[in-house]
């Protein structure tokens, strides 16, 4: 069913509730505006807002100010940032269009959505390639997916639910808004600038089209073996239980995407071999041991539990793991010459945020590990501080002072034993 009628549930309440939750302290969009500056004269602002987003010709979305950050890899991930008042009206949207989309999303579908979590994912993943023995594991990495996405064919999946004219033209106002970069603006023909408030809604609606959908309606039925999706924004991952499954899944999952005008990353989209190694046929050619994966920043394995049985294990991934102590290394060498007392406090709260993502059950060495080095790179730029301090500095002053402003220890912040029974 299409709803052709919704903006008349967006009035000065809606957007006073979308303001509350756009986030008042995010970056400036093109236009300088704080979060603050803007609630100087909300309503006054909010009901300029309304009129001009439902007037139609009166509201012009402004272009997004693109920024880069840099990836995992080296290379570098551009964000667009809408002006404030443009996040204020896409949040008004997205509390619209979420709850028509919640009732259409898969159970597959875990990124940006209410009340599902990157955790919920790994432990999905983990259980399924568990009850399949490992099985064969397709790893799909899109290219460049947001600056993909095809206009068109999003009109087209957008209106199978939403025929709104007002919904529809903000939509599209923000689709064609453009680019800043350098002074310069551009608009693209394609995709949804990553990092805006719609975008994630935006890009599931379309993979949910474009992947979820066809896997389970037309992929899944004509396999041999069992099989399973798992897909956190554009990140995706599929089990199989069978290689010749997998192998053509493979061979046809590249023309499903060009036909939405997507392109799969060659190198990064991969098929790993998951088997659990005493499944491997004893005439097999393959001596070689049992492959591995990443998703999601953990790295999935099998290994030997503490009662001996195999179990698929998640650690944190090489690359997260260096890039965090990265971060906290340039922290440490920028902010040495603050008090301890004060850089205790903000290595205190880094470390709580790495375990808060990463303190599963079963990655205590690894955090354990994260929490050394920590502890070497507080040393090193603590030595740095002065000559006198690198004199001094010795391993049994740290020990005195770890003792005195003790790191966090690493702890399991995620108990898979809860979340399994959240998420059955």
């Amino acid at each position: 069913m299409a709803f052709t009628t919704l903006a008349h549930h967006m009035d000065l309440e809606w957007l006073m509730e979308a303001y509350r939750r756009t986030r008042k302290d995010g970056a400036v969009g093109v236009d300088g505006q704080t979060g603050r500056e803007y609630a100087e004269n909300l309503e006054d602002n909010l009901r300029s807002l309304l009129s001009r987003a439902k007037s139609g010709d009166h509201y012009r979305a402004p272009p997004v100010r693109r920024v880069h950050i840099p990836k995992g890899d080296g290379t570098l991930r551009p964000l667009g940032i809408p002006t404030f008042e443009d996040k204020v009206l896409q949040r008004a949207v997205v509390m619209l269009l979420e709850p028509i989309y919640e009732q259409d999303f898969l159970d597959c579908s875990y990124g940006f959505r209410p009340g599902r979590s990157q955790h919920q994912a790994l432990i999905k993943a983990r259980d399924e390639l568990t009850r399949m023995k490992g099985g064969w594991v397709l790893e799909v990495d899109i290219r460049k997916y947001f600056d993909a996405i095809d206009h068109g064919h999003l009109r087209e999946i957008l209106s199978h639910r939403v025929r709104d004219g007002v919904v529809k033209r903000l939509l599209g106002k923000w689709l064609k808004a453009g680019v800043m970069e350098d002074g310069c603006i551009t608009h693209p023909e394609t995709g949804s600038p990553q990092g805006g408030v719609v975008s994630p809604l935006i890009s599931n609606v379309y993979l949910h089209e474009v992947l979820d959908v066809w896997f389970h309606e037309e992929v899944k039925p004509r396999l041999k073996g069992r099989s399973f999706l798992i897909r956190f924004a554009d990140d995706a991952l599929v089990g199989f239980e069978r290689e010749e499954d997998a192998r053509r899944v493979m061979a046809v999952l590249p023309k499903r995407f060009e036909k939405y005008g997507l392109t799969l990353h060659p190198e990064k989209t991969r098929l790993i071999d998951f088997r659990k190694p005493k499944e491997k046929s004893d005439d097999s050619d393959d001596d070689s041991g049992p492959g591995s994966f990443d998703l999601l920043g953990f790295t999935h394995y099998w290994a030997m539990s503490r009662k001996g049985y195999l179990v698929i294990k998640q650690k944190t991934a090489k690359s997260r793991f260096s890039r965090g102590l990265k971060r906290i290394g340039e922290w440490a060498r920028t902010n040495r010459h603050m008090p301890i007392r004060e850089q205790h406090k903000m290595l205190c709260l880094k470390l709580r945020g790495h375990y808060g993502y990463y303190g599963i059950t079963g990655n205590s060495i690894a955090l354990a590990r994260f929490r050394w080095r920590v502890e070497r790179i507080w040393r090193k730029w603590l030595s740095r501080r002065s000559q006198k301090s690198r004199r001094k500095m010795n391993w049994g002053v740290m020990g005195l002072l770890l003792e005195r402003f003790p790191l966090p220890p690493p702890i399991a912040v995620h108990s898979v034993m809860r979340l399994s029974a959240v998420n059955p």
